[in-house]
């Protein structure tokens, strides 16, 4: 394990549903933010069926989400927020899908592209990494290794661009930890911004957010971290 050191002017952060990308590396966004790189946030569901309640009406919950997306994603920081709208449980790493992200990439041109590691399926035997999760992940891999930077797939998609660094989160193999100690505050408030996700437990899911960032933290010395299975692209 090693602390990551980096310093994007772009970075693209890719995950399926809104209040993904909060969890997972949100204090790592807004930190690059806060230091002049431009953030780009790409959210590939509609998140319509993220609740427990069976009464829950989709299209509220639709709007809820999409405007606790854009108050979480202004806390970052982030320049852009982009929402492909596919179905909540329907992500499917197809053709289009590839293309689409594919046409992002060149489009931002980012050096660090952020997503789920599909790889990890089972955590500590109570949870099952959401398939959504994990068919972004896959797409995400397939469209900016190799797809976007070589310039015969999906030619109509602009001028081919080599993301330089991949970074996964929720993954079994971390190897670099981002040190978020000037940013977990902000990224409590973020992930607190998703409120039809809370059920009612903001503080206890703050507690969360501190308590694991605390772990990952721990083993390169610093008070709050975010983990990352790293990929370098290109040196």
């Amino acid at each position: 394990m090693r602390l990551l050191r980096l310093q994007p002017n772009c970075a693209m952060a890719i995950y399926a549903h809104p209040d993904d990308a909060d969890v997972a590396a949100g204090g790592l966004l807004a930190l690059w933010a806060s230091e002049g790189c431009a953030v780009h946030l790409v959210v590939v569901c509609d998140g319509a069926k993220g609740s427990h309640t069976p009464k829950a009406d989709a299209s509220s919950l639709r709007e809820a989400r999409r405007e606790e997306l854009q108050l979480a994603a202004d806390l970052l920081g982030a320049a852009t927020v982009i929402e492909l709208e596919r179905p909540d449980g329907g992500v499917v790493n197809d053709e289009e899908l590839r293309s689409t992200i594919v046409g992002l990439v060149r489009e931002h041109r980012p050096e660090v592209v952020l997503g789920p590691d599909p790889t990890a399926t089972f955590f500590g035997g109570v949870y099952v990494n959401h398939r959504d999760h994990r068919e972004t992940g896959w797409a995400l891999l397939d469209a900016v290794a190799p797809a976007a930077a070589m310039p015969l797939y999906f030619p109509e998609r602009g001028p081919a661009h080599q993301v330089r660094r991949l970074l996964l989160s929720g993954t079994h193999e971390p190897d670099v930890v981002a040190d978020v100690s000037r940013t977990i505050d902000t990224k409590a408030k973020a992930v607190l911004s998703h409120l039809s996700q809370l059920a009612g437990d903001a503080d206890a899911i703050r507690d969360v957010v501190y308590e694991r960032a605390e772990q990952a933290g721990r083993p390169v010395g610093v008070a709050f971290g975010e983990a990352f299975r790293s990929v370098e692209l290109a040196f």
